[in-house]
């Protein structure tokens, strides 16, 4: 705050030398007259001024017999002159102020983070749909409608955050990887839990509902495990009516897993000659230019994108960009995986199977994994021996008895 009320005001650097420099400044302090950045050089003094106080030191250089030399200029009383001078660049200086306040308006970069199974092109076309893009104003967007959006459009995504940083649209996302099962939804008031693969009850935890099966029960694929049907008894012992409810339950199932991978013996591999083409272009908005007349000749090559977005400030992004397309030639030859190298190869991608079970929660109890060879490819099979939840949510199709008594009345009458 200082420097700035310094600059607003003006002021100079000056030299002081000659017989008493010291009685110099102490006559400054006893006159109020603010002096700062002081340095001694030998037999001369440094120091900084204000305007003000430099055109009250006329007696004091009379009284200490000392002399003041100017070196440098400093603050906006010095500044405006000299841009007197120089209109168009004042003009220039403005119109540039007024574009980036024009374009800090805008969305010009959109960035997705935390999407795994929901790719980002997949969610740039949903943001286009919903006439979100490059170019779009900031005061059209309601972060919270469009986070709602997102998690409605998209059942894998649990979370998600929306914010803006300058120009700079961040969405940040997170999906359910464990697959809940999906509810459907119920026209009457009970849900039954149903299983969605056959296999053998390890444990069965039931908080509402009545248990179908037990522990050690072998059950099969859409069999109900846990009826959200309540019967309500008479004196009788017979069933008078139902109490509806959702059935809940943890309900873990041994079953089996079958994975199947083939491999083909012989792979075609890239073989780089080493020459390569660059080709520089310019992107303003969506069109792009060409900075180079270069064609490329080459049968067969890779191209490798390298771009950088124009950021004046920091998250002040402009719908300009610039890089080039990296060509790289290369060859097709055909090689054949030795034994070594397809076992090496399945067990990462066996590797890769078992990871992504243990991320939904499934427990590996056992596992068989048989590598043979055919004519035309190394197959992988493995057989999984896991325990994992079970149970997804359906309508109960269980009827209340007493509407089937009045219908029966209905007939007798």
């Amino acid at each position: 705050m200082e420097k700035l009320f310094h600059f607003l005001r003006g002021y100079v650097k000056i030299r002081v030398w000659g017989y008493s420099p010291e009685r110099f400044i102490n006559l400054c302090g006893n006159r109020d007259i603010l002096l700062w950045d002081i340095a001694r050089h030998g037999a001369y003094y440094t120091m900084c001024i204000s305007i003000r106080g430099f055109r009250q030191l006329k007696p004091i250089t009379k009284k200490t017999k000392t002399r003041v030399a100017i070196l440098q200029r400093y603050g906006l009383p010095f500044f405006i002159p000299r841009m007197r001078r120089r209109s168009i660049f004042i003009l220039g200086l403005l119109g540039c102020l007024l574009f980036l306040h024009g374009m800090s308006h805008f969305i010009w970069a959109i960035e997705i983070t935390g999407n795994r199974s929901v790719t980002t092109d997949v969610l740039m076309d949903f943001l286009e749909e919903n006439q979100i893009r490059c170019g779009s104003k900031k005061k059209d967007l309601d972060i919270e409608s469009l986070e709602k959006a997102i998690r409605r459009e998209f059942d894998v995504v649990t979370w998600t955050s929306a914010r803006l940083d300058g120009s700079r649209l961040v969405i940040q996302i997170k999906e359910n990887t464990r697959g809940t099962p999906q509810v459907e939804e119920a026209e009457q008031e009970g849900m039954d839990l149903m299983a969605d693969k056959s296999g053998k009850i390890v444990s069965i935890i039931t908080r509402s509902g009545v248990p179908m099966v037990r522990t050690e029960d072998e059950v099969e694929a859409g069999e109900m495990l846990v009826s959200g049907a309540v019967p309500v008894y008479g004196e009788d012992t017979a069933v008078k009516d139902y109490m509806f409810c959702r059935a809940d339950a943890d309900i873990y199932l041994e079953c089996t897993y079958q994975f199947e991978e083939k491999l083909p013996i012989a792979y075609q591999c890239k073989s780089y000659t080493g020459r390569e083409e660059t080709i520089p272009y310019l992107r303003i908005g969506s069109r792009e230019i060409r900075l180079s007349l270069k064609k490329i000749t080459y049968a067969k090559s890779d191209c490798v994108v390298n771009e950088d977005r124009l950021e004046v400030l920091k998250d002040l992004y402009f719908p300009v960009a610039f890089g080039n397309y990296c060509y790289r030639e290369y060859n097709l030859t055909e090689k054949k995986y030795t034994k070594e190298q397809a076992k090496s190869i399945c067990q990462e991608k066996l590797q890769r199977i078992m990871e992504t079970l243990e991320q939904k929660g499934v427990q590996i109890l056992q596992k068989d994994v048989k590598i043979v060879k055919d004519s035309r490819h190394y197959v992988m099979r493995a057989d999984f021996t896991v325990v994992e939840k079970t149970g997804i949510l359906v309508s109960t199709k269980t009827q209340r008895p007493q509407a089937a008594d009045e219908e029966q009345v209905t007939e007798e009458q």
